[in-house]
Protein backbone atom coordinates (compact mmCIF):
# COMPACT_ATOMS: atom_id res chain seq x y z
CA UNK A 1 0.00 0.00 0.00
CA UNK A 2 2.01 3.23 -0.75
CA UNK A 3 0.92 6.78 0.62
CA UNK A 4 0.40 9.62 -1.90
CA UNK A 5 -0.27 13.46 -0.66
CA UNK A 6 -3.45 14.84 -0.60
CA UNK A 7 -4.14 17.34 -3.45
CA UNK A 8 -2.68 20.81 -2.35
CA UNK A 9 -6.76 22.18 -2.07
CA UNK A 10 -7.84 18.81 0.38
CA UNK A 11 -4.28 19.75 2.06
CA UNK A 12 -5.45 23.57 2.43
CA UNK A 13 -8.45 22.20 3.97
CA UNK A 14 -6.98 19.77 6.20
CA UNK A 15 -4.84 22.20 7.35
CA UNK A 16 -7.77 24.47 8.31
CA UNK A 17 -9.87 22.31 9.98
CA UNK A 18 -6.96 21.03 12.20
CA UNK A 19 -5.80 24.56 12.83
CA UNK A 20 -9.60 25.33 13.71
CA UNK A 21 -10.34 22.31 15.93
CA UNK A 22 -7.05 23.33 18.12
CA UNK A 23 -8.58 26.92 18.43
CA UNK A 24 -11.93 25.19 19.49
CA UNK A 25 -10.22 22.81 21.53
CA UNK A 26 -6.96 22.99 22.90
CA UNK A 27 -6.20 27.15 24.15
CA UNK A 28 -7.73 28.53 26.90
CA UNK A 29 -11.02 31.24 27.23
CA UNK A 30 -14.46 31.13 27.06
CA UNK A 31 -15.84 29.27 23.98
CA UNK A 32 -16.87 32.81 22.57
CA UNK A 33 -13.22 33.90 22.24
CA UNK A 34 -12.33 30.75 20.78
CA UNK A 35 -14.29 31.03 18.03
CA UNK A 36 -13.66 34.94 17.50
CA UNK A 37 -10.09 33.80 16.87
CA UNK A 38 -11.25 32.23 13.78
CA UNK A 39 -12.89 35.26 12.81
CA UNK A 40 -11.43 37.75 10.53
CA UNK A 41 -11.40 40.79 12.87
CA UNK A 42 -10.00 43.05 10.59
CA UNK A 43 -11.50 42.77 7.41
CA UNK A 44 -15.11 42.34 9.80
CA UNK A 45 -14.33 45.57 11.33
CA UNK A 46 -13.63 47.19 8.28
CA UNK A 47 -17.04 46.45 6.98
CA UNK A 48 -18.98 46.89 9.46
CA UNK A 49 -17.33 50.52 9.81
CA UNK A 50 -18.25 50.73 5.80
CA UNK A 51 -21.96 49.96 7.06
CA UNK A 52 -22.58 51.92 9.72
CA UNK A 53 -21.03 55.20 7.59
CA UNK A 54 -23.92 54.50 4.80
CA UNK A 55 -26.51 57.30 4.50
CA UNK A 56 -29.63 56.43 6.10
CA UNK A 57 -33.20 57.59 4.06
CA UNK A 58 -34.30 59.79 6.27
CA UNK A 59 -37.64 57.63 6.71
CA UNK A 60 -35.74 54.41 7.62
CA UNK A 61 -33.57 56.85 10.39
CA UNK A 62 -36.35 56.74 13.12
CA UNK A 63 -36.94 52.74 13.21
CA UNK A 64 -33.28 51.66 12.77
CA UNK A 65 -31.29 53.95 14.55
CA UNK A 66 -33.95 54.19 17.57
CA UNK A 67 -34.22 50.13 17.72
CA UNK A 68 -30.30 50.57 18.26
CA UNK A 69 -30.77 52.91 20.96
CA UNK A 70 -33.32 51.22 22.65
CA UNK A 71 -31.78 47.37 22.51
CA UNK A 72 -28.15 49.23 24.07
CA UNK A 73 -29.85 51.50 26.09
CA UNK A 74 -28.11 54.94 24.82
CA UNK A 75 -29.37 58.20 26.31
CA UNK A 76 -30.83 60.40 23.69
CA UNK A 77 -32.16 63.44 25.02
CA UNK A 78 -28.85 63.98 26.15
CA UNK A 79 -27.62 63.82 22.85
CA UNK A 80 -27.24 67.34 20.54
CA UNK A 81 -29.64 66.45 17.83
CA UNK A 82 -32.87 64.34 17.36
CA UNK A 83 -32.13 61.12 16.09
CA UNK A 84 -33.80 61.75 12.70
CA UNK A 85 -30.78 64.45 11.94
CA UNK A 86 -27.89 61.86 12.33
CA UNK A 87 -27.68 60.93 9.08
CA UNK A 88 -26.00 57.16 9.89
CA UNK A 89 -25.01 54.79 12.82
CA UNK A 90 -21.54 55.98 12.67
CA UNK A 91 -23.07 60.17 13.02
CA UNK A 92 -25.00 58.11 16.51
CA UNK A 93 -22.15 56.83 17.40
CA UNK A 94 -20.07 59.92 17.28
CA UNK A 95 -23.18 62.08 18.59
CA UNK A 96 -22.12 65.61 20.82
CA UNK A 97 -24.19 65.68 24.08
CA UNK A 98 -26.11 68.73 24.60
CA UNK A 99 -23.85 71.98 25.87
CA UNK A 100 -23.30 72.02 29.71
CA UNK A 101 -24.46 68.29 30.17
CA UNK A 102 -20.77 67.36 31.28
CA UNK A 103 -19.57 70.25 33.54
CA UNK A 104 -16.05 70.05 34.49
CA UNK A 105 -15.21 69.81 38.43
CA UNK A 106 -13.47 72.90 39.49
CA UNK A 107 -9.74 72.91 39.70
CA UNK A 108 -7.23 71.66 42.61
CA UNK A 109 -3.94 70.72 42.84
CA UNK A 110 -3.08 67.77 40.46
CA UNK A 111 -6.64 67.46 39.71
CA UNK A 112 -7.23 64.58 36.97
CA UNK A 113 -10.65 64.60 35.47
CA UNK A 114 -12.36 61.59 33.61
CA UNK A 115 -11.79 62.16 29.88
CA UNK A 116 -15.31 60.06 29.06
CA UNK A 117 -18.39 58.42 30.31
CA UNK A 118 -17.63 54.98 30.54
CA UNK A 119 -16.61 52.30 33.76
CA UNK A 120 -13.21 51.94 35.59
CA UNK A 121 -12.16 48.29 35.23
CA UNK A 122 -8.87 48.56 36.51
CA UNK A 123 -6.56 50.82 38.44
CA UNK A 124 -3.25 50.47 40.10
CA UNK A 125 0.76 51.49 40.68
CA UNK A 126 2.69 50.77 37.45
CA UNK A 127 5.82 48.83 38.92
CA UNK A 128 8.73 46.98 36.56
CA UNK A 129 7.68 48.57 33.87
CA UNK A 130 3.78 46.42 34.11
CA UNK A 131 0.13 47.81 34.67
CA UNK A 132 -2.46 45.26 35.63
CA UNK A 133 -5.13 44.51 32.52
CA UNK A 134 -7.64 42.20 34.88
CA UNK A 135 -7.74 39.38 36.87
CA UNK A 136 -4.17 39.52 37.50
CA UNK A 137 -3.29 39.70 34.10
CA UNK A 138 0.08 42.29 33.32
CA UNK A 139 0.99 44.41 29.89
CA UNK A 140 4.25 46.55 29.48
CA UNK A 141 3.71 50.07 29.43
CA UNK A 142 6.50 51.03 27.19
CA UNK A 143 4.67 48.36 24.53
CA UNK A 144 1.55 50.10 25.24
CA UNK A 145 3.15 53.57 24.32
CA UNK A 146 5.07 51.72 22.24
CA UNK A 147 6.97 55.05 19.56
CA UNK A 148 7.34 56.99 22.87
CA UNK A 149 11.58 56.20 23.56
CA UNK A 150 11.11 57.25 27.34
CA UNK A 151 8.20 55.26 28.42
CA UNK A 152 10.09 54.09 31.68
CA UNK A 153 9.04 57.25 33.21
CA UNK A 154 5.99 56.36 33.94
CA UNK A 155 7.63 53.65 36.48
CA UNK A 156 6.19 53.84 39.76
CA UNK A 157 3.36 56.60 38.44
CA UNK A 158 -0.89 55.12 37.97
CA UNK A 159 -2.90 53.63 35.90
CA UNK A 160 -6.33 53.86 35.59
CA UNK A 161 -8.62 52.20 32.70
CA UNK A 162 -12.02 53.11 31.71
CA UNK A 163 -14.18 50.72 29.79
CA UNK A 164 -16.65 52.24 27.03
CA UNK A 165 -19.78 50.23 26.69
CA UNK A 166 -22.08 50.47 22.99
CA UNK A 167 -24.16 53.01 25.26
CA UNK A 168 -21.83 55.34 26.08
CA UNK A 169 -21.01 58.51 24.84
CA UNK A 170 -17.62 58.01 22.64
CA UNK A 171 -15.81 61.05 22.60
CA UNK A 172 -12.77 61.92 24.93
CA UNK A 173 -12.58 64.88 26.55
CA UNK A 174 -8.91 66.33 27.95
CA UNK A 175 -8.58 65.33 31.42
CA UNK A 176 -5.72 67.94 32.71
CA UNK A 177 -4.46 71.80 32.41
CA UNK A 178 -1.58 71.33 30.51
CA UNK A 179 0.59 71.09 27.19
CA UNK A 180 0.37 68.43 24.80
CA UNK A 181 3.84 66.73 23.67
CA UNK A 182 3.25 64.17 21.70
CA UNK A 183 1.01 61.75 19.60
CA UNK A 184 1.17 58.44 18.15
CA UNK A 185 -0.91 55.75 16.71
CA UNK A 186 -0.04 51.53 16.49
CA UNK A 187 -1.75 49.72 14.27
CA UNK A 188 -2.45 46.16 16.03
CA UNK A 189 -4.55 43.46 16.41
CA UNK A 190 -8.78 44.29 16.92
CA UNK A 191 -9.57 41.81 19.96
CA UNK A 192 -12.86 42.78 21.62
CA UNK A 193 -12.14 44.55 25.07
CA UNK A 194 -15.21 43.11 27.36
CA UNK A 195 -14.96 41.37 30.04
CA UNK A 196 -13.79 38.19 28.97
CA UNK A 197 -11.01 39.22 26.47
CA UNK A 198 -9.63 41.72 29.15
CA UNK A 199 -9.64 38.21 31.84
CA UNK A 200 -8.13 35.99 29.24
CA UNK A 201 -6.26 37.63 26.25
CA UNK A 202 -2.75 38.29 27.32
CA UNK A 203 -1.37 41.92 27.10
CA UNK A 204 -4.55 42.34 25.17
CA UNK A 205 -3.96 46.44 25.27
CA UNK A 206 -0.56 46.00 23.95
CA UNK A 207 -1.56 43.93 21.37
CA UNK A 208 -4.53 45.91 20.08
CA UNK A 209 -4.40 49.14 17.47
CA UNK A 210 -4.53 51.94 19.71
CA UNK A 211 -3.80 55.91 19.41
CA UNK A 212 -2.20 57.69 22.42
CA UNK A 213 -2.04 61.31 23.51
CA UNK A 214 0.43 62.83 25.81
CA UNK A 215 0.31 66.44 28.19
CA UNK A 216 2.49 68.44 30.79
CA UNK A 217 0.93 69.01 33.50
CA UNK A 218 0.62 73.47 33.90
CA UNK A 219 -1.28 75.26 36.90
CA UNK A 220 -3.14 73.40 39.27
CA UNK A 221 -1.91 69.81 37.53
CA UNK A 222 2.02 71.36 37.39
CA UNK A 223 4.48 68.23 38.50
CA UNK A 224 1.97 65.61 36.53
CA UNK A 225 2.38 63.87 33.05
CA UNK A 226 -0.75 62.26 31.21
CA UNK A 227 -1.34 59.48 28.41
CA UNK A 228 -4.51 59.07 27.29
CA UNK A 229 -4.31 55.86 25.26
CA UNK A 230 -7.39 55.01 22.95
CA UNK A 231 -7.48 50.92 22.71
CA UNK A 232 -9.45 49.95 19.51
CA UNK A 233 -11.54 46.57 19.47
CA UNK A 234 -13.14 44.31 17.23
CA UNK A 235 -15.70 46.74 14.60
CA UNK A 236 -14.14 49.51 16.63
CA UNK A 237 -11.08 50.04 14.27
CA UNK A 238 -11.85 54.08 14.10
CA UNK A 239 -9.48 55.61 17.39
CA UNK A 240 -9.14 59.06 16.48
CA UNK A 241 -6.81 62.27 17.77
CA UNK A 242 -8.34 65.31 17.79
CA UNK A 243 -7.40 67.63 14.95
CA UNK A 244 -6.03 70.09 16.67
CA UNK A 245 -3.26 68.54 18.25
CA UNK A 246 -2.05 67.03 14.88
CA UNK A 247 -0.12 69.97 13.52
CA UNK A 248 -2.15 70.15 10.06
CA UNK A 249 -0.16 66.65 10.07
CA UNK A 250 -1.38 63.37 9.43
CA UNK A 251 -0.80 60.89 11.71
CA UNK A 252 0.96 57.77 10.86
CA UNK A 253 -0.56 54.71 10.46
CA UNK A 254 2.28 53.23 12.91
CA UNK A 255 4.17 55.95 14.83
CA UNK A 256 3.62 59.48 15.78
CA UNK A 257 5.39 63.00 16.72
CA UNK A 258 5.85 65.22 19.21
CA UNK A 259 3.34 68.52 19.66
CA UNK A 260 5.13 71.76 20.38
CA UNK A 261 3.31 72.24 23.77
CA UNK A 262 -0.06 73.26 22.89
CA UNK A 263 -1.85 74.59 25.32
CA UNK A 264 -4.95 72.29 26.78
CA UNK A 265 -7.61 72.90 29.01
CA UNK A 266 -9.85 69.87 30.71
CA UNK A 267 -13.09 69.54 28.68
CA UNK A 268 -11.14 70.12 25.29
CA UNK A 269 -12.02 67.43 22.90
CA UNK A 270 -9.39 64.92 22.42
CA UNK A 271 -10.54 62.15 20.32
CA UNK A 272 -12.89 59.93 19.27
CA UNK A 273 -13.90 56.23 19.21
CA UNK A 274 -15.78 55.45 16.27
CA UNK A 275 -18.03 52.67 18.16
CA UNK A 276 -16.91 51.64 21.70
CA UNK A 277 -13.71 50.38 23.32
CA UNK A 278 -11.10 51.79 26.04
CA UNK A 279 -9.00 54.38 27.49
CA UNK A 280 -5.99 53.73 29.61
CA UNK A 281 -4.55 56.59 31.51
CA UNK A 282 -1.31 56.87 33.10
CA UNK A 283 -0.04 59.08 35.54
CA UNK A 284 3.27 60.06 35.85
CA UNK A 285 5.72 63.26 36.79
CA UNK A 286 8.07 64.29 39.17
CA UNK A 287 4.77 64.87 41.68
CA UNK A 288 2.81 61.38 41.15
CA UNK A 289 4.15 60.36 44.70
CA UNK A 290 1.75 63.34 45.64
CA UNK A 291 -1.19 61.86 43.46
CA UNK A 292 -3.82 59.54 44.80
CA UNK A 293 -7.08 57.99 42.83
CA UNK A 294 -10.14 59.26 44.59
CA UNK A 295 -12.05 56.52 42.55
CA UNK A 296 -10.53 52.97 41.54
CA UNK A 297 -14.04 51.10 40.50
CA UNK A 298 -17.81 51.67 39.19
CA UNK A 299 -18.57 54.37 37.13
CA UNK A 300 -17.41 57.61 35.96
CA UNK A 301 -18.71 60.88 33.58
CA UNK A 302 -16.69 63.45 31.51
CA UNK A 303 -15.16 65.82 34.32
CA UNK A 304 -15.54 63.93 37.18
CA UNK A 305 -13.00 63.88 39.50
CA UNK A 306 -10.86 60.83 39.46
CA UNK A 307 -7.47 61.95 41.27
CA UNK A 308 -5.75 64.93 42.93
CA UNK A 309 -2.51 65.76 45.02
CA UNK A 310 -3.23 64.40 48.30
Amino acid sequence: MTFSWPAPSRLALLLVLLWTAYVLLWTPGPLSLRVLGLYPKKAGSRLIGWVACRTLPVAWRQPLLGRFAAHYGINLPEAELALTDYPSLQALFTRRLKPGLRPQEPATPGFVNSPVDGRIIASGRITAGLAIQAKGLPYRVAELLKHDPGAARFEGGHFLTLYLSPKDYHRIHVPVEGRVSAVSRVEGELWPVNDASTGHVPRLYERNRRASWTALGTGPCEGLEVAAVLVGATHVGGVVIDARWLEGKALPRDGGFPVPLRPCAPGDDLGTFEFGSTVVLLIAGPRAADWAPLRTDGSARVGERLGAYR
